[in-house]
């Protein structure tokens, strides 16, 4: 039980007194905490005197703060990062971000920004005492991002991060539970939807047209099976076995030149390749300098990783740009796209010629249904529903709703 006591001195500026909280904790450890004013001292003790009958009460809670935990954290990550256990330079680099620009943004951190790109978010909770992070706490901090134009999925990944951080004080036992576990982030409908819209085969067509040597072999492979640009870059000639006719992806390579394994255990496949496909890979493989098992299908210059950014910036926007003015002068008009648009393409071509849900799934290497479904749900012909839920219902209804469906069908 936390007890309040009013203590009194004299010094020479006077009279003074405060007031002091006392408890003892569940492993009967005593502790003293002192207040000017008897109210704070009274809020105080109701507090710890709950926490410590629910079993709650950790001490360092009332003097770390979640910028202390999020230091913490980050600490953990650098040092697995350097140790290579599974979290690289960029997956670092993009919790940093998120942690450093919202949760307890820095300005020392703000200053290593760009000044273009540089954000700035005041809405941080970074002096937030652990004893004071409630779940309110965490919940208006969501709503303050999502005021400031934060989108569903970026502030779902901005909590993300918060949580696992202090998941980590829990395990430090500077807390006892994590109060951003369970926050929830919900948008209007249709907000933060995923749902994508691949190029047309008139338009990838007009830019494959333009596209030579190296550029259009990387094309049509990303157009075709569907892989990643991070993907893309970590293939190896042992990948392609062209007597199975299919590529394995079981590797990706971050902007920061670091290989490791796909996003996902989802992520090792296999995606059949076409006669044409092989055939221009093999034509590839024969003209390159260095074709031995272990050595890259697309190089650089020097036999490393390619730079996705130096692509983009040297190579695919300047092509797109040539493919948009060849069509102005024919009366046309190009849609530009992005390079990832290719990997939409190649997984529209797979529902387009019917391939089923968990097989599209299988090939692109989504973590689940789910994703496949929210991205290109509405891609899968809807024409031949209502088949099959009258087939479905048959053996509810017997015929009758196939005899319904004959009509409708006659009218």
């Amino acid at each position: 039980m936390a007890t309040i006591t009013k203590r009194k001195w004299t010094n020479k500026s006077g009279d003074h007194e405060a007031w002091v909280v006392a408890w003892t904790d569940a492993s009967g450890k005593r502790h003293k905490k002192q207040f000017d004013k008897k109210r704070d001292a009274e809020a105080h003790r109701t507090e710890v005197t709950h926490q410590v009958a629910v079993g709650t009460f950790r001490a360092d809670a009332a003097s770390t703060t979640v910028d202390d935990a999020v230091t913490d954290y980050l600490k953990l990550l650098a040092d697995r990062r350097d140790r290579g256990e599974h979290v690289t330079e960029h997956y670092y680099r993009t919790v940093e971000g998120q942690l450093r620009n919202y949760v307890a943004p820095t300005e020392e951190h703000r200053a290593k920004q760009p000044e273009k790109t540089r954000i700035i978010f005041d809405g941080g909770i970074g002096a937030v005492r652990l004893s004071q992070a409630s779940s309110k706490v965490i919940g208006d901090f969501r709503d303050r991002l999502r005021a400031a134009g934060v989108g569903v999925v970026t502030t779902r990944r901005i909590l993300g991060s918060l949580s696992r951080a202090l998941q980590n004080a829990v395990g430090n036992d500077l807390m006892a539970i994590n109060p951003a576990a369970n926050i929830r982030v919900t948008g209007k409908r249709g907000e933060g939807s995923k749902k994508v819209v691949p190029p047309s085969k008139a338009d990838l067509a007009a830019v494959l047209a333009e596209a030579k040597g190296s550029m259009a072999v990387r094309m049509r492979l990303s157009a075709s099976a569907g892989v990643r640009a991070s993907e893309l870059y970590a293939l190896r000639w042992k990948h392609v076995a062209f007597n199975a006719g299919e590529l394995t992806v079981d590797g990706r390579v971050d902007a920061y030149k670091n290989e490791d394994t796909t996003k996902s255990t989802a992520g090792l496949r296999q995606v059949p390749l076409s006669t044409a496909m092989l055939t221009e890979l093999r034509k590839w493989k024969d003209a390159a300098k260095t074709s031995e098992a272990e050595d890259l299908v697309f190089p650089n210059s020097k036999g490393g990783f390619l730079d996705h950014k130096n692509i983009l910036k040297r190579e695919f926007r300047p092509l797109l740009h040539a493919a948009a003015s060849k069509a102005i002068e024919k009366g046309k008009k190009l849609k530009a796209f992005n390079w990832h648009a290719l990997r939409h393409f190649a997984i529209s071509t797979w529902i387009e010629a019917g391939m089923q849900p968990k097989t599209v799934q299988t090939f692109a290497g989504h973590s689940s249904l789910a994703v496949t479904m929210s991205r290109y749900g509405h891609l899968f012909p809807s024409d031949s529903h209502r088949n099959v839920m009258d087939q479905i219902s048959t053996s509810i209804f017997g015929d009758g709703a196939q005899m319904a469906h004959d009509e409708l069908e006659t009218v």
